[in-house]
């Protein structure tokens, strides 16, 4: 299928599937009473937006997170990735979409502390259908994207954490996702480092990547174009 064949004869953008789309998506854990962690959410983010997603502790960000990166499914309601329906495909689909379309970011960092920067974000090629000969070079492009060309041979213990989050990101980009999904990106991080990072992301999204940022900072959250709060479970977009 060509970008013409999603424009529709008239080029018209609407008929381009959303990158990620909620419709009318609620997660429910059972329990007396049950839980409703999300209420029905309907949400679209289209490729190049940024948007972010902030609310307090306890707010429903990490079920909207595991929802997003098809870490789980919702109870009720729709999610799609690029047009696919996910809530009902199997495990080996929904793996593959994710290693294809999402890429990850967390507040922790999640490197493998006994590799190199390098082989760390080589890792990520593995899964998500990098062509072997194209691996090194696109690792290390995506390491000298982030800043850190000088850093390949590093193991992350001697990185600082501005460093580390940064790997993190190339790790993320590395297989060209179509959204990067991050987790309190700037939760393990000082000051500087923190703008570090959002600078980088400000960067990549003028580069044309999609990102979504969940985060309980509202400085963090002013950075995106478009801003949606999540109270009790409850998702609304901030005009």
């Amino acid at each position: 299928m060509t970008v013409l064949d999603l424009l529709g004869a008239d080029g018209a953008t609407d008929a381009v599937p959303p990158v990620v789309e909620l419709r009318g998506a609620a997660r429910q854990f059972p329990g007396d009473p049950p839980v409703n962690a999300l209420h029905p959410a309907d949400l679209q983010v289209r490729a190049g937006e940024y948007l972010s997603v902030v609310g307090p502790s306890g707010s429903g960000k990490s079920t909207l997170l595991n929802l997003l990166g098809l870490l789980d499914r919702p109870s009720s309601g729709e999610y799609l990735v690029d047009g696919i329906p996910t809530a009902q495909a199997g495990e080996r689909e929904r793996a593959a979409l994710r290693a294809q379309h999402i890429g990850f970011v967390f507040q922790a960092f999640h490197l493998l502390p006994h590799a190199t920067v390098l082989e760390n974000v080589l890792l990520a090629t593995l899964y998500s259908g990098v062509p072997r000969t194209q691996r090194r070079d696109r690792a290390a492009e995506a390491l000298d994207r982030v800043g850190l060309s000088h850093r390949l041979d590093f193991r992350p213990t001697v990185l600082s954490g501005g460093e580390r989050q940064r790997t993190a990101v190339a790790r993320a980009v590395v297989s060209q996702p179509r959204v990067l999904l991050a987790d309190e990106p700037t939760g393990n991080l000082d000051s500087e480092s923190s703008a570090a990072v959002l600078e980088l992301f400000d960067e990549l999204h003028a580069d044309g990547l999609t990102l979504l940022v969940i985060t309980h900072e509202d400085e963090v959250s002013a950075r995106a174009q478009r801003r949606v709060r999540i109270t009790d479970g409850h998702l609304r977009e901030i005009t």
